[in-house]
């Protein structure tokens, strides 16, 4: 029997292991037995991470949490590896399994790697080449350090063998978080927002900005949403707003009829909206996985993308930071001219089964 540690330290990490713990579950009825201990860090503090969330996504909460907590870049990391070496000191495994790339991710792949414990990464070799990301650091430093590769795209199969990764470690296995979407898209659920405004298929916009380039230089937020707000036609905005970008964007003043500040949603219910939805703005990697499944046009504030395949072959095209970028982008969404796409190689549902079967093959 094969013993595993899913190591998950945010929202969006939870969102993929669901997809692997689903895959454990059904090879054990087939008699392939995977025993796995579920760790969430406790990296992200979320009020709505409860029971709900977990029951959502249809897995256990959690057989451990560290409460690594917030702080700096430095302290995060810190209390992360602590908590995670006296966790592995007590609960040897025969592999660590981390995803994604946040500070979780790296922290657990030096502890792991240190205690003698192999690593599989599951979204190895993705890049966006931006070492002013903390993430990019993240991802770097855990692919240096993997000993298993779980990659989406064949772009990041090349990123790895041209660092010197040999094909017999490089698994590509496909798209994890498809996997959570493709399982979920007939329980995806209507949310309050859509009745109370009486939104309408493709009659409404959705927007989600998070990342500080975007957020935290005020003038640019300001410029970005006008330029947004001007072009946007007569439809509604729907913005799950983040409460400390609320607040900055309360204090800039920025309010208009059509623009819709509302609480973050559920997994469910978020995404009920994309689907739904003419086109999506976005500074967020994994939304722009999610729309190219779903086939909905999508604008990412962003001068650079880890997932590139969902430019070249899916429905996002990347407008950068630059407020200027939206009135030509929102004149070919509103003319009918916006790229088709298609669905990326193994972005099928079935990443987290070709993950299973490789570590039972171990």
């Amino acid at each position: 029997m094969a013993h595993i540690t899913l190591i998950a330290g945010a929202r969006p990490n939870f969102i993929k292991v669901a997809a692997i713990i689903h895959a454990i579950n059904a090879a054990e009825t087939q008699g392939r037995v995977i025993d796995y201990c579920l760790v969430h860090t406790g990296q992200h503090y979320d009020e709505k991470m409860s029971g709900a969330f977990f029951k959502e996504l249809n897995i256990p909460e959690p057989d451990a949490n560290l409460g690594a907590g917030g702080g700096t870049h430095a302290e995060q990391t810190a209390a992360i590896m602590v908590g995670f070496e006296r966790h592995l000191l007590a609960n040897p495994t025969d592999l660590v399994l981390v995803v994604g790339d946040v500070t979780s991710t790296m922290a657990c792949a030096i502890v792991a790697q240190k205690l003698h414990t192999k690593v599989a990464h599951v979204e190895a070799g993705i890049r966006s080449n931006d070492w002013s990301m903390p993430e990019e650091i993240n991802r770097l430093v855990t692919d240096a350090i993997t000993n298993e590769f779980f990659t989406t795209s064949v772009v990041a199969n090349e990123t790895l063998r041209n660092g010197g990764v040999s094909d017999d470690r490089i698994h590509f296995v496909g798209n994890v978080m498809i996997d959570t979407l493709r399982a979920n898209e007939h329980r995806l659920e209507q949310p309050e927002v859509w009745r109370e405004l009486n939104l309408e298929p493709r009659q409404y916009l959705v927007m989600t900005l998070h990342r500080p380039a975007n957020v935290d230089q005020e003038h640019k937020l300001k410029a970005l949403i006008g330029e947004i707000i001007a072009y946007s036609g007569e439809l509604p905005l729907i913005f799950p707003v983040h409460p400390r970008t609320a607040k900055i964007l309360t204090n800039l003043g920025i309010n208009h009829s059509r623009l819709y500040l509302i609480e973050p949603l559920g997994y469910l219910q978020f995404n009920y909206l994309v689907k739904h939805a003419k086109a999506v703005l976005t500074d967020s990697g994994g939304i722009t996985e999610e729309t190219t499944v779903m086939g909905v046009p999508c604008m990412t504030l962003r001068d650079n993308t880890e997932r590139p395949e969902t430019v070249t072959c899916g429905t996002n095209e990347l407008l950068g930071t630059d407020p200027r970028a939206i009135k030509p982008a929102m004149s070919k969404l509103f003319s009918g001219n916006w790229k088709e796409g298609r669905v990326p190689e193994k972005w099928d549902g079935r990443a987290a089964q070709r993950i299973v079967d490789v570590i039972l093959s171990l």
